[in-house]
């Protein structure tokens, strides 16, 4: 329910990189996550369904079963084209008035995106205990932890007009992988993004730096 093939065809987050496989590999699943937020809804009558909300192609940001779609390109290898679509995504879809969400909060889920989103990362398999890497959209934000630690996100260089990612760092050392794992935030200390103009399209290529799936433990 509240979805079509579209949202629902993408609903594998147990094991992306089987799905893409079953797709003909990386590039063509790349193709129909294009085509998902390109689609034309512009002969679609919408008018008998005022729950549908958000929509950017037949992407729905409005409506939950949506919310990974747009960090899957992570798993074929484009961390870089996540990151336009964040980008797109926050800017269309949220603003500071009274209807500024595209859709119900459904116990938070709508604001909950936007909070992991803007610190650049996001729980796309929760059970894998991963967080696939987005990009920021604070330049600054520090997580209180049990035992006086803290997590912090640093983003330098962000603005309009860099909205790549051109390095990654976790605690001074390089993070090649597009993945950050909830003991690394537990256990405290820095992650920090350098931002850029034009996107990095190497940077979280390699299939070991790619997010969990099943298939590929």
């Amino acid at each position: 329910t509240e979805g079509n093939a579209w949202q629902y065809s993408w609903f594998v987050p147990q094991d992306q990189a089987a799905l893409f496989r079953a797709m003909g590999g990386d590039a063509k699943a790349i193709a129909k996550l294009d085509a998902m937020f390109d689609y034309d809804n512009s002969k679609i009558d919408y008018s008998h369904a005022e729950d549908i909300a958000g929509l950017i192609g037949q992407y729905i940001h409005g409506n939950e079963p949506s919310h990974h779609v747009a960090y899957l390109y992570n798993h074929a290898g484009a961390p870089w084209r996540t990151q336009a679509r964040l980008k797109q995504i926050v800017e269309t879809q949220y603003k500071p008035t009274p209807d500024g969400l595209s859709g119900n909060d459904d116990l938070g889920q709508m604001s909950a995106w936007l909070v992991f989103t803007s610190l650049g990362f996001y729980p796309v398999t929760p059970a894998s205990l991963e967080y696939v890497v987005g990009r920021p959209f604070v330049e600054r934000a520090s997580l209180a932890l049990p035992g006086g630690k803290a997590f912090t996100v640093v983003a330098d260089g962000l603005s309009d007009n860099n909205p790549y990612v051109g390095a990654v760092t976790l605690n001074g050392r390089p993070l090649t992988r597009s993945v950050i794992r909830h003991d690394e935030i537990m256990a405290g200390g820095e992650l920090r993004f350098t931002m850029q103009s034009q996107p990095n399209r190497t940077w979280g290529k390699a299939a070991a730096a790619r997010p969990y799936s099943m298939s590929r433990r």
